[in-house]
């Protein structure tokens, strides 16, 4: 990542950064002292990641779906968020591209990561947001999406896949 003596960003990884993001120079040093001072060692832990999302759903219970938001964003597959990985997904989550936000959003719901999206990805990503909607705010639900199933075979009729139990694959067009 950074230079590790100095701590510093490095040339390479600010440059990629100021190129696929919406943030200036002195935007993303501000960002990298930040992220240091909360990961000494320039890495944020799955656990940690989860630690973050229990601070904004204190009343339910994101453990699952901070899984899969996680897991969509280590981009290297090494159980770690690094400071690319982290400014990436701040920036895609907050004022990213469209052709990038379906990119994630799709990533998101490919749970084993083969492609393409199954009913039941659908289902197990729906589940773990259910678990983070208070149980009061769930009864004000419509009923054809009060439950997890009925939300998620609301979502697969959209995109009128049937019961076969395959969705579809997704792919960038070519730069």
């Amino acid at each position: 990542m950074g230079n590790s003596k100095s701590g510093a960003l490095s040339k390479e990884i600010l440059e990629d950064l100021k190129l696929n993001t919406k943030y200036t120079e002195d935007e993303l040093c501000k960002w990298y002292e930040s992220f240091q001072k909360q990961c000494p060692d320039g890495r944020i832990s799955r656990s940690e990641f989860e630690k973050i999302y229990a601070n904004f759903f204190p009343n339910s219970d994101p453990k699952v779906y901070a899984r899969h938001v996680f897991r969509s964003f280590d981009t290297n597959d090494d159980g770690t968020l690094d400071f690319r990985e982290y400014i990436i997904a701040l920036h895609l989550t907050s004022s990213g591209k469209t052709d990038l936000k379906l990119e994630w959003a799709f990533s998101l719901f490919d749970v084993d990561r083969n492609g393409e999206i199954s009913k039941n990805e659908v289902l197990e990503i729906v589940t773990a947001i259910f678990k983070m909607i208070p149980p009061e705010e769930q009864k004000n639900l419509p009923d054809d999406e009060n439950t997890p199933q009925k939300r998620a075979d609301k979502l697969w009729a959209y995109f009128d896949k049937g019961d076969t139990g395959n969705c579809c694959s997704f792919t960038l067009p070519s730069p």
